[in-house]
């Protein structure tokens, strides 16, 4: 049979379990909350998808037929176990053997062969699947979010759809969809997690099979990478967590007033004991309620760990125990390479995570850009004035400071004060990244030996242009990282959004913000009310903890590995409703569209340099170096 004959029967497979898969969710939507469309509008998107990969594909297979970089190490060694020769290992691989079991697994079902082409084909249609979980991911997040209303609890938003497909076009990610590498079923194995946790929380108690399926994908992600122990048991474990103490709902009572610290300090660590813990709104966190959200979590915890483990926390626990025994058994995380693989402190990971956040992401920067524009410089009309958090009258707040001992009303205005705050962080933020800059700036050997990279260059003409230029770069990561919590924050319409319920802090929030007045002609839909509410803090700080703790560890520099961070992230941002100097009527998909345009420009571009921007490594004679092969660029 004609190869490219087998090529639409599997096009047509993919798109009849693409069908398959829409109507189940057509219907579901439909049964729940009336017709929204939502599998057609899913069906559409996921064939747009397909054929952009797999046109990718093709052009990879036409212009790199045999296994290119690394793949030469997965490709061979996927061959050898589809033969079965299991006893048989490349110890050059690092990863687990995951990728080949599940690839053989897919294509000893459809029949298809273990060549080159079709071992890359797995990952065109898991990138598929990786999308349809994104969108189930981001709408189930809008689904805990609201509880005002039960019909809209179920409601799978357009903006959730648009998201899921733009996680998928992320440049790094669909780039190597059309080669055979671990990020894309790595990526959708702890996206299934991820699904599950969100399944998990969603319910009063979980049931036995739940947890055991909990364990099941936590197993399965490790062995796709050993660093997603990092992402099922910190991150996921980490929710699981704070949603255990929130369960615990302690009675409440009223808050007394306060003579000295030390009463205030016991008062609010026994509320924290109790669960009552401090988590607001990501847009109404200052600085401080950033440091006190960790405090009362870490107290909660502390105290009410035996029944938080024994409850919902097992499943991870089990997954880190396997972890850990795997690394006593092999000797490290690492399988095969170790020399090359040596896990260093690498701080400056967590300077480089946010430029890449912002070159990727800068559509989702543009509602804060304007909003910042038209407040400084062009006053809102009509406009308001919004308070992220309830204040009690003036006439009650002097009468608690007239019996407060002095150190109580530094701590307490200190703490209040949101712009003394933001010049802390901000100075502490330039030093400390100053400090890491000058002592743990770590140039890997394969950054500097492999110029197929973009990090090569990169790192060519910035941090290794001149010693000045790695400083002169260090505002330009506080300014990303700004950026990048702001966009987490979404946009403070109290109408819209609920009171904070986990607020539990002596000192007052962030000032009101001056807004514009929503347009009453066009009032906005439940379902983009839903996708505009923001995430609450703990959950951002856990992923910036997983973050850390994944990236950190890395001594090399790539885009890859900043993958499951970013796509977290995004799944975090909420919608803006109303964007300055933007018509009503196309506010909302303004971010999500720029994003996909820009993605695929990216996209375009990045595949049009693999294909026809060959070179060959020479040496300085003139003689062809690796054989005499073909070298291209890529992330």
């Amino acid at each position: 049979m004609a190869p490219w004959l087998e090529l639409d029967q599997s096009l047509v497979l993919q798109l009849v379990r693409y069908g398959l898969i829409s109507t189940v969710l057509h219907i579901y939507t439909i049964r729940k909350i009336g017709p929204l469309h939502a599998g057609s509008a899913i069906f559409i998107s996921l064939t747009t998808l397909t054929i952009l990969a797999r046109q990718w594909l093709s052009l990879v297979t036409k212009y790199t037929p045999e296994p290119y970089l690394d793949e030469v190490f997965h490709i061979p060694q996927a061959q050898v176990y589809c033969d079965g020769r299991y006893s048989e290992w490349d110890d050059k691989i690092t990863t687990p053997p995951g990728l080949y079991a599940l690839t053989i697994l897919a294509n000893k079902l459809a029949g298809f062969p273990c060549s080159v082409y079709y071992l890359r084909l797995f990952n065109v249609e898991v990138a598929s699947y990786l999308a349809i979980a994104a969108v189930i991911s981001r709408a189930r997040l809008e689904q805990l979010r609201s509880k005002e209303d039960s019909r809209t609890q179920l409601q799978y938003s357009a903006y959730a759809a648009w998201t899921g497909i733009n996680i998928a076009l992320f440049p790094v990610l669909f780039f190597f969809s059309g080669l055979y590498y671990t990020d894309v079923i790595s990526t959708f194995i702890v996206l299934l997690s991820y699904t599950n946790h969100l399944n998990r929380v969603s319910q009063d108690r979980t049931s036995f099979m739940n947890d055991v399926y909990t364990l099941f994908l936590g197993l399965l992600a490790l062995c796709m990478r050993q660093t997603n122990i990092f992402w099922v048991v910190v991150y996921i474990g980490g929710l699981e967590v704070v949603h255990s103490i929130k369960e615990l709902r302690p009675k409440r009572i009223e808050t007394p007033d306060f003579t000295t610290l030390s009463q205030q300090i016991s008062f609010y660590a026994w509320r924290y004991s109790l669960g009552d813990i401090h988590d607001p709104h990501v847009y109404a966190a200052s600085p401080v309620d950033l440091l006190l959200c960790l405090v009362s979590i870490g107290i909660a915890t502390v105290c009410n760990l035996p029944k938080i483990a024994f409850q919902r926390l097992w499943p991870q626990l089990v997954v880190l125990g396997s972890f850990v025994g795997f690394v006593a058994w092999n000797g490290g995380v690492v399988l095969g390479d170790k020399s090359n693989h040596i896990a260093t402190l690498h701080l400056a990971q967590m300077l480089y995570i946010w430029p890449l956040f912002a070159f990727f992401s800068a559509p989702l920067f543009i509602p804060q850009l304007l909003n910042y524009v038209l407040h400084t410089l062009i006053p809102p009309k009509p406009q308001e004035r919004i308070g992220v958090r309830p204040k009690t009258s003036s006439s009650q707040e002097e009468t608690k400071k007239t019996k407060q001992s002095a150190e109580l009303k530094l701590f307490n205005q200190v703490g209040s004060s949101y712009t003394i705050q933001i010049v802390l962080v901000f100075a502490g933020a330039l030093v400390v990244a100053a400090l890491i800059v000058k002592f743990n700036t770590i140039i890997h050997p394969f950054t500097l030996a492999d110029n197929r990279h973009y990090m090569f260059y990169i790192f060519r003409y910035t941090i290794l242009k001149a010693w000045w230029v790695r400083y002169a770069i260090v505002p330009v990561y506080i300014t990303c990282g700004f950026l990048c919590w702001g966009a987490l924050q979404g946009e403070p319409f109290s109408r819209y959004h609920r009171p904070p319920e986990w607020t539990q802090t002596p000192f007052s929030g962030p000032a009101p913000v001056t807004v514009m007045r929503p347009r009453p002609s066009q009032p906005p839909k439940s379902s983009d009310i839903l996708a505009s509410l923001p995430s609450p803090t703990s959950s951002a700080l856990i992923l910036l903890l997983a973050s850390s703790l994944s990236l950190v560890t890395a001594p090399l520099v790539e885009p890859r590995y900043f993958i499951i961070p970013w796509v977290f992230w995004r799944l975090l941002i909420p919608a803006h409703l109303t964007i300055p100097f933007v018509p009503g009527s196309i506010e909302w998909q303004l971010m999500p569209a720029l994003e996909t345009l820009w993605f695929l420009l990216i996209n375009a571009a990045t595949m049009f340099i693999f294909i026809t921007r060959p070179f060959y490594w020479r040496t300085p004679d003139g003689e062809l170096l690796d054989g005499g092969r073909v070298q291209r660029f890529m992330w």
